[in-house]
């Protein structure tokens, strides 16, 4: 039976690179953004017409929405087994120049998107008996880099530890709850908050060196939103080229 799953900030970027490998993989894929225009035209570019695809309005700091995207999957599938918490914001900024409500901004994107959607989502997965939550965190949550903004670190930070919460919450209902903790990608925004005169000491610094192919998290994304991720819940995984080692 395919799964279907849906990916928050899934039109561009690292979003989109899950939501083609998913796709190929076979998931029926809700592509949940605030950009409808980029999702409806990834959609189209991946086949909607076969009604594998689904493009949502999506902005993660409303349940409302959620609620909204898990009806119509339900609606468009039967069901919806997967949730890939991916949406983000980024603005790097020296931490002294962090304004409260610029924290707060970023904060309830990043963190309170992960919570709204996993406990939206979570509660139907825990009714069903079955569910994978998958939450993109960033090795800036875990070393506290601050290149992408320290409200950014923070986030991250913070998106680890509510995956061992609800991950522990879920376990015994047949839901797994991961995060994937990527490091420099070869993506547009790691391309637009580091100067060229830094990127080659960027790469320099990375033992693999070179930038991380976002394949590489969305192939991981694939196997932890499978059936074969039953026995691993709670987790943080490294994709660093390196960086981070532990």
């Amino acid at each position: 039976m395919a799964r279907s799953a849906l990916v928050t900030g899934g039109a561009q970027g690292l979003g989109a690179a899950i939501v083609r490998a998913l796709h190929a993989q076979g998931f029926k894929v809700a592509i949940g953004d605030v950009d409808f225009e980029h999702a409806s035209a990834l959609a189209d570019d991946l086949g909607a017409s076969d009604g594998s695809t689904l493009p949502l309005r999506l902005d993660v700091r409303e349940q409302g929405d959620f609620e909204a995207a898990l009806a119509a999957m339900v609606a468009r599938w039967g069901s919806a087994e997967v949730l890939v918490n991916n949406a983000v914001v980024t603005e790097a900024k020296p931490v002294l120049a962090i304004g409260p409500a610029e924290f707060d901004a970023v904060m309830r994107v990043n963190v309170g998107g992960v919570f709204i959607g996993s406990q939206v989502f979570g509660r139907a997965f825990k009714a069903a008996g079955y569910g994978r939550i998958v939450n993109i965190a960033s090795l800036a949550g875990q070393n506290g880099g601050t290149a992408t903004g320290a409200h950014y670190a923070a986030s991250k930070g913070a998106i680890i530890t509510l995956t061992k919460v609800f991950a522990r919450d879920l376990a015994a209902d047949g839901v797994t709850v991961n995060a994937i903790a990527p490091g420099p990608l070869d993506v547009p925004s790691v391309h637009r908050l580091v100067p060229k005169e830094r990127l080659a000491a960027l790469v320099e610094s990375i033992p693999v060196r070179r930038l991380g192919d976002p394949a590489y998290v969305a192939e991981l994304v694939c196997l932890l939103a499978s059936e074969r991720s039953a026995f691993t819940t709670g987790a943080t995984w490294d994709v660093n080229g390196g960086l981070f080692m532990r």
